[in-house]
């Protein structure tokens, strides 16, 4: 019970303060997270770097933060923010007559205390950023820029000159402590980090000191797990972020050998969901240094030895084979496709979406108070029995979306008894989703509702994810956020609007006819796009698309896989080939070529002669086993006859391809595979 009271107290406490707390608080704070915090210091960083400053970046070490929260300031600040009486003696009642008790040999010593934002607790991260908010928005009036991630708060001067930015430093450092002192928060000048940032080959060291002490310089500095350093290059964060994917890649390798141990899908579960976020962390901030060649092979590095495991490839398979049997974009590549994500979520970048205009959520501070917060709920009907239960005299209206022939629609059906009075549709820009047709539709048939004046209103709908987030109380996606204001007003009117949800496709005749209304309205209808938010699905779509392309670019080009090549030319096409196929340690060596064969052990010292039995003076190589091999003539023979065409190198990438003739295939290629390597499996 306590803890869903503080809860309470929290939600609260955040529609009374957030509005107005300033804009530089990163930590626990909604719709923001250490990316952002990272992002925008680095895009500030950069933009004064162009504008070829001298930079100064500090790092706060605030002694004991949370512990050290004096709970009157806390009280004070309160009162600063006019939050109501009732929620100032509420948290005064919260932080008092607290006692901190410790025992040790058989003895206990407890004492009373009077800071400290509460261990463990949910109020805890709310109550230190609002003690911390007047230095935030002191520096910020003082012209200095300044952020801070709960108790991490870094600074970054800048000037034309190593003594412009050392006098502001100097100037903000003092007003940082002096605040300390007033509030009982004592600052470190031991453990504060201080770092120069300059693209000039030469500057002057800068001497910063806080209460006296000298601040120690230093050539990189971790914030929020990214590591700094003076040049941006970056290095030192690749290499941390690698040395942690090799350590979880070790524990891996120990259980996952080619013929037992974790399977593919186990291996490449781990890695999309322990590996790639370790690498990609907070990729917006420096997804720069990807581009570069030695970034590049290092994360290749990394991603060839998952890769491996993925396809139960011998270690010697190259990076590009590795990554396109596995089905796995590079490192790199996922770098710069996370990194403009972000950014075109954000609206930092305009790339993907042109002039279109991306679907945001609303702001968390446009939310209503959390007692008004309206839940709400809809009933499931199953059949049409419970269907003519609740079609009865009054307003019917039967909402659907469809996406078809890549064009969108919505439709509304109403329905005034057992008649169909009146119909409306709406079109969709084609990159819209049928989820957002599903709301439009949704929005539209609540505004008609309104507009009837009539005191009842039933709403059908079958898209029970649409009919789940309008009656969430706390959704932000910003249709809904518009629906549940218009069931807000209908309250307030005194109109009954019920939401339901009917099964589709199963001959209910309203829902069928809105069915067919909003195929109609995809295909037909030539008005204006009634919505043409750009939804976050189609960015991924088409910056997925770009990173496939870029992708099948580099592996033609490169000069590795050749074997792979003689199977998949094109990249695009592999990956939904490669879908379809259950590979295994067999099938790995015949797509690259690396394994028992004769070709190959000599290349590696492991066999004398690289001569396939048939001719000495032929080696042994997957080609000539599959295509040419006379000792396998009557294999090749029987497949050509069941393939009806003959097997060579032009056409064996096309009929990979065919899902009827793929299995044949396989199994002919697995069947020489496993002849010659139990021949070749003395060496």
């Amino acid at each position: 019970m306590g803890k869903i009271l503080e809860k309470m107290l929290v939600g609260r406490l955040k529609w009374h303060i957030l509005p107005r707390m300033s804009h530089r608080q990163y930590g626990f704070m909604p719709q923001r997270g250490t990316e952002d915090s990272l992002y925008d210091l680095m895009s500030h960083v950069r933009t004064k770097l162009r504008q070829k400053k001298v930079l100064i970046m500090i790092s706060l070490d605030i002694e004991g933060a949370f512990d050290s929260a004096w709970w009157p300031a806390i009280n004070v600040r309160l009162a600063e923010e006019r939050c109501p009486p009732n929620i100032r003696r509420l948290v005064a009642s919260y932080l008092d007559d607290r006692m901190v008790r410790v025992r040790y040999g058989g003895a206990e010593s407890a004492r009373r205390t009077v800071k400290g934002c509460v261990q463990g607790s949910i109020g805890g991260p709310i109550l230190w950023s609002l003690l911390l908010d007047p230095l935030l928005q002191g520096l910020e009036r003082r012209g200095d820029y300044c952020q801070a991630f709960a108790d991490d708060v870094v600074l970054v001067f800048d000037g034309d000159s190593t003594g412009e930015a050392q006098r502001q430093a100097n100037a903000a450092l003092a007003y940082v402590r002096d605040w300390g002192v007033r509030n009982k928060l004592k600052f470190a000048p031991h453990k504060t980090q201080a770092m120069v940032i300059t693209n000039k080959l030469k500057y002057d060291t800068p001497i910063l000191r806080m209460g006296g002490v000298d601040i120690g310089l230093s050539n990189e500095i971790k914030l929020l797990g990214l590591l700094i350093d003076r040049k941006l290059t970056f290095n030192g964060h690749v290499k941390q972020a690698c040395a942690k994917a090799i350590s979880l890649f070790k524990v891996l390798a120990r259980s996952a050998k080619v013929q037992w141990g974790l399977g593919p899908e186990v291996i490449r579960t781990i890695y999309t969901a322990a590996v790639e976020p370790v690498i990609l962390y907070a990729a917006s901030a420096w997804a720069p240094a990807s581009r570069k060649l030695g970034v590049r092979k290092q994360l290749g590095a990394i991603q060839r030895s998952f890769a491996q495991k993925m396809t139960k490839a011998y270690r010697t398979v190259s990076l590009n084979s590795a990554l396109l049997l596995a089905g796995v974009l590079p490192l790199d590549i996922r770098m710069q496709e996370t990194a403009l994500l972000y950014e075109v979520r954000k609206g930092h970048s305009r790339a993907v979406v042109g002039d279109e205009e991306v679907e945001v959520p609303v702001a968390f501070v446009n939310l209503d108070h959390p007692a008004e917060r309206m839940g709400g709920s809809f009933q499931c009907l199953v059949d049409g029995a419970e269907l003519a239960r609740h079609v009865g005299e009054g307003l019917s209206i039967f909402t659907d979306g469809s996406k078809i022939d890549g064009k969108v629609g919505a439709a509304l059906s109403i329905w005034n008894g057992a008649a169909e009075t009146s119909t409306r549709k709406l079109r969709l820009e084609p990159y819209c989703s049928v989820y957002q047709a599903e709301l439009l539709a949704l929005r539209k048939a609540v505004e008609e509702a309104l507009r009837s004046g009539l005191p009842a209103c039933g709403i059908f709908s079958d898209a029970r994810s649409a009919l789940d987030v309008v009656t969430r109380g706390d959704s932000l996606h910003p249709i809904a956020f518009e629906i549940k204001n218009l069931l807000k007003e209908a309250e307030k009117r005194t109109q009954k609007i019920e939401l339901f949800w009917v099964k589709a496709h199963v001959g209910l005749e309203g829902n069928e006819r809105a069915d067919v209304l909003a195929k109609d309205a995809a295909q037909h209808l030539k008005t204006r796009a009634h919505y043409d938010k750009c939804p976050v699905s189609f960015v991924k779509r088409q910056i997925r698309k770009d990173s496939i392309d870029e992708w099948s670019r580099r592996y033609a080009d490169g000069e590795t896989a050749s074997v792979t090549k003689l199977f998949f030319p094109d990249a695009v096409e592999a990956h939904r080939v490669v879908r379809r196929i259950a590979l295994d340690a067999t099938l790995t060596q015949v797509f690259t070529g690396h394994g028992g064969f004769s070709e190959y052990l000599h290349r590696f010292k492991c066999k004398e002669s690289p001569a396939c039995q048939c001719d000495p003076d032929v080696q042994e190589s997957v080609p000539h086993l599959l295509l040419q091999c006379p000792i396998h003539a009557v294999e090749r023979f029987d497949i050509e006859s069941t393939l009806e065409c003959k097997l060579d190198i032009d056409n064996i990438s096309k009929i990979i391809k065919e899902n009827v003739k793929i299995n044949s295939l396989l199994r002919y290629c697995k069947k020489i595979v496993v002849r010659v390597n139990n021949r070749n499996k003395q060496y």
